[in-house]
């Protein structure tokens, strides 16, 4: 592992598979009663986030706890940067509090590969979301669930399946992590959104394009909804929500279309009636809910393979150890 995760393309196919595995060991942490792990005990983790979030930095902040990490949550909101404080003094003035790592979002493209670039900070950055640029976490922990789902087991890829991301792709990060990540596992990837949400020079990007849902969906393993992103358009890029929803929104008709191995997914925050019906929101075959407690465990993987990561002379990783310590504990009470 680098020293950094700011973007997806730059995870190798090992890199992405040892942290799917490590989270794979990891989930097993969740059914048991003691959660935790002493792997970054006496480590802080700062979580910066200069834009609103729920789900991400919740789940950023439950897998630093989970690795017994001290935690630090700074808003932009109600802190200096309110004040005009550049990022550069914050980063400065975390690592004068000696900040071993960084989870950063922010609202500018970018950011996060700065602050790793810089010399402000000697500890990790994990780029939590920067602007319509990358959220290599994010797609992590999809490819996380596709893999549980479509070609279960560790060492495994995602060679040979088709997934198919539809929506506001002018915006989204998240599709932008996701293409980078999930041909790198050998997965084939297609974007569906009307012509005016499409990013200029897209030919150039590992995909195919098609404006047409219903014609990719007898064919697609895994199809992931995305959420049309008002507060970032400073335009109509469609008529009306009607016809958006009409042209390119899952209803139960479409869910139908689907091969019967096929899951739905959606990052978040999910806009029911717009791109996804309440239906398919709450069918067995959506995996909303599941991707948010996979995040977790992935979260969990990238902090440990760049803080406290390590491989014995036996082979054994820390989190096997640890389990075995915590059986022989549990064992003896």
């Amino acid at each position: 592992m680098k020293r950094h995760l700011v973007s997806a393309a730059d995870l190798t196919r090992d890199d992405a598979l040892l942290i799917l595995d490590t989270a794979e060991e990891l989930a097993q942490l969740s059914g048991r009663a003691v959660k935790k792990l002493p792997t970054l005990r006496g480590r802080t983790v700062v979580n910066l986030f200069f834009e609103d979030s729920t789900r991400t930095k919740t789940s950023f902040e439950v897998a630093e706890k989970r690795l017994s990490a001290d935690v630090i949550n700074f808003s932009a909101k109600g802190s200096s940067v309110s004040k005009g404080e550049s990022l550069k003094d914050t980063a400065l003035t975390l690592q004068a509090m000696g900040a071993d790592a960084v989870v950063i979002r922010h609202h500018a493209s970018g950011a996060p590969a700065r602050l790793a670039q810089s010399d402000w900070l000697h500890g990790s950055v994990i780029n939590a979301g920067d602007g319509t640029h990358e959220h290599p976490t994010q797609a992590l922990l999809d490819a996380f669930t596709m893999r549980r789902h479509l070609n279960a087991g560790t060492g495994k890829d995602l060679a040979g399946r088709r997934i198919t991301i539809v929506g506001d792709i002018l915006h989204s990060r998240v599709a932008r992590s996701n293409v980078h990540l999930l041909t790198t596992l050998g997965a084939q990837v297609t974007f569906v959104a009307p012509p005016t949400l499409v990013p200029i020079g897209i030919e150039n990007w590992p995909c195919e394009v098609s404006y047409d849902l219903e014609s990719v969906l007898p064919k697609t393993d895994a199809l992931m909804m995305l959420r049309v992103q008002r507060e970032r358009m400073n335009a109509a890029f469609f008529p009306t929500e009607r016809e958006y929803s009409r042209r390119y929104g899952l209803d139960g008709a479409r869910l139908a279309q689907l091969p019967e191995h096929a899951i739905v997914m959606h990052p978040g925050p999910m806009v029911r009636g717009m791109e996804i019906t309440a239906e398919v929101a709450d069918s067995p075959r959506c995996t909303v809910v599941e991707q948010v407690a996979n995040g977790v465990s992935v979260r969990m993987a990238v902090l440990y393979l760049l803080l406290g990561g390590a491989v014995f002379a036996d082979g054994a990783t820390e989190p096997a150890r640890t389990e075995a310590r915590t059986d022989s504990s549990e064992a003896a009470l």
